[in-house]
């Protein structure tokens, strides 16, 4: 596998301008789910000459090669995270609309457990949270 969103592209064949390497950067280096405004502005001030235009065209073909995966948390923002990046699940705060990232194995047991009791071998999940912070009195 390799191991940077630049070198996945080059392998897939996909042809990298110097735009797409910019923004292939900065989501290399996102540690959060930009959606395409904020790939924009990160990927701007890197190089001014890039347009809004060429981050959605950029974002749809990499989403398209599998390099990308396309998160919806219903608020009607897609956002992207590398598809290569390790499996994890997301809490999303209502409030605020923060993307917290975890891994729990209580759940991926559970999980598996309920695909093998019905009958399957699990291949994969997603699973999203949508919660607002508790109250402390």
């Amino acid at each position: 596998m390799a191991d940077t969103i630049i070198a996945r592209c080059e392998a897939k064949g996909l042809r990298m301008t110097e735009q797409r390497r910019v923004i292939a950067r900065v989501l290399q280096q996102s540690d959060d789910h930009p959606d395409v405004e904020e790939l924009y502005a990160r990927a701007s001030a890197l190089d001014p000459g890039i347009s809004i235009a060429t981050v959605y065209r950029t974002v749809k073909l990499f989403e398209e090669a599998g390099i990308l995966e396309r998160l919806e948390f219903g608020d009607g923002r897609a956002r992207y995270e590398d598809a290569e990046r390790e499996h994890h699940d997301h809490l999303i705060d209502l409030n605020s609309g923060e993307v917290i990232e975890f891994i729990d194995p209580e759940i991926e047991a559970l999980q598996e457990k309920i695909a093998a009791k019905l009958g399957y071998e699990l291949r994969g999940h997603k699973l999203e949270l949508y919660g607002v912070p508790i109250r402390k009195r």
